[in-house]
């Protein structure tokens, strides 16, 4: 058969298999099963279940989504969970069963969830693409998705559900973690990163996997930062900000896109033919496929109620673009029918089967559809990976005070306390998205702590609880303060978390003592679904620190957490405070490099953090015409897009823009230098701004439009260069079209969005040339 021979070109070969097909075939190749209800584990067997058996013979499975996905949802644990050799097996015997039981033996596509490292059991746990942006290294996160594309493809996983490049508008969303940033211009940069790391140099190599894009699009823009809900956005906005990523994901190759929940203007994505037809594919040139996210279809019946049932609503999906939906469970009941009464063209099933059936062929499924158990138990949560979760954690954590040179510490302190409900609790570090782990694998803060003071720990280390994320109990605070008398410093860790329910039981406020709970204690206060009214600290974590700090010693507030915590008393009255984010397995040692001053920190924030959650919306790159002040605060955050303190200084000199004065076509050269003039080395993020001065349509304040991350020694000085082209100055115009207006343009370079230094470029249609 032709679709077998691989000397074919591919497009030969999609529509020799297309041809062969029957409509129930066809289908099954746009439905993605749930792929952990595929099997079952017994006495350390894995056997298929008699329901998917059934189904393949009927034809009926093109993909299968988190085979290997173990949490409370899909309730797959330690014990009844696979292990890295045995999820490659049980990869390859569901595999193997769909080849050789289906008519055609048309390979599996899998499917995983891998937001900061493949979501199975025992897989490197990175940092959540929050702290990802926090780095500003786009070569570091590259560097992060290729071992994640090789930890999951080893398993035989061939695409994930990543990058998230949803642009932040209000952080009181529960899945601000899963994203970058607040930018736009930096989230695409992140987005060319993940592509290239993911994809590869060839989708067919054992260490590839298919990026899908997600949300598409302006999921980060919900009404009230509630997820899912409504978004309010104009033509212009979608295409100057949510879209620029994605465009950016796609001109470097993405192969697969999700849309998003929301709907835009009346429209949910899931159904927009403009969004999926027109611009996707016809205008950029999109030539992978498009999935839904889980459920996305049903709610276009039951809850935009834009469709009249699930048949409706799933023709409007495939008619408006979607290739294949999560779960199967719309297109699966309602496509067959839709077709036989003529409420769909079967020619437009067939694009869409086609686009998969070509991803299937590049990635080599049909050649090699097997992996090697082996190679999985070698590199999945290998040594490399480990130390490049700890790297990545190390320069994603943000110094926001110092006041007095607190920090570092000395190995020498006599006697340090860690205190709080993020001190100890491995889940509460990992954010979302997260499998079960094994105690040993996570290093938490007291345990990087300890690493860091060697034999001397037992000596000078003191630890409580002292209170959890959530309730009012203050049962632990007695314990906590009596810890704190005895030291010379406090480390406060505190702030958030995206723990779902992993049964590890909890933990006794008064005595420290692990205690078994029918359920564990649920602090749960971001991640997927859990949205916030408020950016402040929940239960008494607050009154825990104000107590600790009356007793007059150093206080370091080390935030752990999924969103910016607004709380202007610790800003306030905190010696120092360090922003962690969701850090990963490898968290604790990073976070005690940074507090003993192994590591300068050079982590910069990319969501402004508010003074007060009434500022919001507060994201850096609004209009020049948002407003003053409100009556009782400015509108200014607390620490703005792009702030981070070091342990050492940095001067800007020398700002040059060359040539002044360009052509719409043309392009300058920004060159500005940067001095260490500390006495330690660091690393600096050089920002680059441009305004448009007066424009045909309003524009920004200010746009991020370059970014570079530069390592000085002790009095060294490095020029930093950016080049700006048409595509840096572009705005969209009255026609939606992009265009650069002549005018005058303000080039800004500095440490943040609110300290740089400036110059001008000027753009006209003819420049002349003065002797």
């Amino acid at each position: 058969m032709s679709y077998k021979d691989s000397s074919r070109p591919t497009f030969e070969r999609v529509e020799d298999l297309l041809k062969k097909m029957t409509l129930n075939e066809k289908i099954g190749q746009l439905l993605q099963p749930f792929g952990w209800k595929t099997y079952m584990k017994e006495n350390g067997k894995v056997s298929l279940s008699e329901a998917f058996q059934e189904q393949v013979k009927n034809g009926g499975v093109g993909s299968l989504y988190g085979v290997l996905r173990a949490d409370p949802w899909t309730e797959v644990t330690l014990e009844n969970g696979l292990s890295p050799e045995e999820g490659a097996k049980a990869i390859n015997d569901i595999q193997r069963y769909v080849i050789e039981n289906s008519r055609l033996g048309i390979p599996i596509l899998f499917g995983e969830e891998c937001s900061h490292g493949h979501m199975a059991i025992g897989a490197t746990v990175f940092p959540v693409p929050l702290s990802v942006g926090s780095t500003w290294n786009v070569d570091l996160y590259r560097d992060m998705c290729r071992a994640i594309a090789l930890e999951t493809r080893s398993q035989g996983g061939a695409a994930t559900y990543s990058p998230v490049l949803d642009v932040v508008r209000d952080p009181r969303w529960g899945r601000t973690e899963e994203c970058f940033a607040e930018d736009p211009y930096l989230i695409g940069e992140l987005a060319v990163a993940a592509v290239e790391g993911l994809q590869g140099d060839r989708l067919d190599a054992h260490d590839s996997v298919i990026a899908t894009l997600k949300h598409f699009v302006a999921y980060g823009s919900s009404e009230g930062g509630r997820n899912a809900g409504p978004v309010h956005m104009g033509m212009r906005e979608l295409h100057e900000s949510d879209l620029l990523p994605f465009r950016k994901g796609i001109e470097a190759g993405a192969l697969s896109v999700m849309t998003a929940y929301n709907e835009i203007d009346g429209v949910p994505c899931t159904s927009n033919h403009y969004l999926l037809q027109e611009l996707l594919r016809e205008q950029w040139g999109f030539d992978g496929f498009v999935i839904t996210d889980c459920g996305a279809i049903n709610m276009l019946a039951w809850g935009h109620d834009i469709a009249e049932n699930g048949e409706h609503a799933s023709v409007l999906a495939l008619e408006a673009g979607v290739d294949m939906e999560m779960s199967g469970e719309m297109f699966g009941k309602h496509l067959e029918s839709a077709v036989n009464k003529k409420l769909l063209d079967e020619s437009l099933l067939d694009a869409a089967v086609k686009r998969v059936l070509n991803i299937k062929f590049k990635l080599g499924l049909f050649e090699n559809p097997y992996v090697d158990p082996a190679k999985a138990a070698e590199v999945i949560g290998c040594s490399k990976h480990v130390e490049l979760a700890r790297q990545v954690a190390q320069e994603s954590i943000v110094l926001l005070k110092n006041d007095g040179r607190t920090l570092p510490l000395s190995k020498e302190t006599r006697k340090i306390a860690v205190i709080g409900p993020n001190a100890n609790h491995m889940y509460n570090q990992l954010g979302d998205y997260t499998s079960p782990q094994k105690r040993g694998q996570i290093v938490t803060l007291l345990d990087g702590i300890r690493n860091k003071l060697g034999s001397g720990a037992e000596e000078q280390l003191l630890y409580a609880l002292g209170c959890r994320i959530k309730g009012d109990s203050r049962e632990g605070f007695e314990r906590a303060l009596a810890c704190a008398e005895q030291v010379d410093v406090i480390i406060m860790a505190i702030g958030g978390s995206s723990a779902r329910d992993f049964g590890e039981g909890t933990i006794d406020l008064r005595t420290g003592a692990s205690v078994v709970t029918e359920h564990a204690w649920s602090d749960m206060e971001c991640g997927e679904g859990i949205d916030r009214a408020s950016l402040s600290l929940l239960g008494v974590q607050l009154e825990l620190v104000q107590e600790i700090h009356k007793l007059g010693k150093p206080v370091i507030v080390v935030y752990i957490n999924g969103r910016p915590i607004a709380e202007p008393w610790i800003d306030e009255h905190a010696h120092a405070i360090v922003e962690a984010w969701y850090p990963g397995q490898e968290g604790g040692n990073a976070i005690a490099d940074i507090l003993f001053g192994d590591t300068n920190p050079s982590g910069r924030l990319t969501v402004s953090v508010p003074k007060h959650v009434g500022q919001l919306p507060v994201y850096y790159n609004g209009k020049r015409s948002r407003g003053k002040r409100y009556l009782e605060m400015d509108n200014k955050p607390q620490y703005p897009f792009g702030y981070g303190l070091s342990y050492t200084e940095f001067q800007y000199d020398g700002l040059r823009v060359s040539p002044q004065h360009i052509t719409p076509d043309g392009e300058a050269t920004v060159q500005i230098e940067v001095t260490n003039v500390g006495s330690v080395a660091g690393a600096d993020v050089v920002q680059l701004y441009i305004m448009d001065k007066v424009s045909s349509v309003t524009r920004p304040n200010k746009e991020l439009k370059g970014f570079c991350k530069v390592h000085l020694a002790p009095g060294e000085t490095k020029t930093v260069t950016f080049t700006v082209t048409g595509e840096h100055l572009q705005l969209i115009d009255r026609n939606y079209e992009p265009i650069v207006e002549e005018g005058e343009f303000t080039l800004m370079v500095g440490r943040n969005a609110e300290e740089f230094v400036s110059t001008n470029l000027f753009v006209f249609k003819e420049v002349v040339k003065h002797a």
